[in-house]
């Protein structure tokens, strides 16, 4: 089974983008953190904007 391309979340309110290849270290998602394994009370960490004002974008 071929493992699913990895994707990009963009923050509605301002823009930040999460991409689960890099994750997001410093808000402790390790490189490789699919989406759906980000915790749902996770907010954005510029404006503090919650996960599920986020958008799928293509990159």
């Amino acid at each position: 089974m071929t493992p699913q391309p990895y994707k990009a979340w963009q923050c509605r309110t301002c823009g930040y983008l999460y991409e689960e290849e890099a994750g997001d270290p410093a808000e402790g998602l390790a490189p490789g953190t699919r989406w759906a394994d980000v915790p749902p009370d996770w907010v954005c960490p510029l404006c503090g904007t919650p996960k599920a004002d986020f958008d799928m974008i293509e990159l």
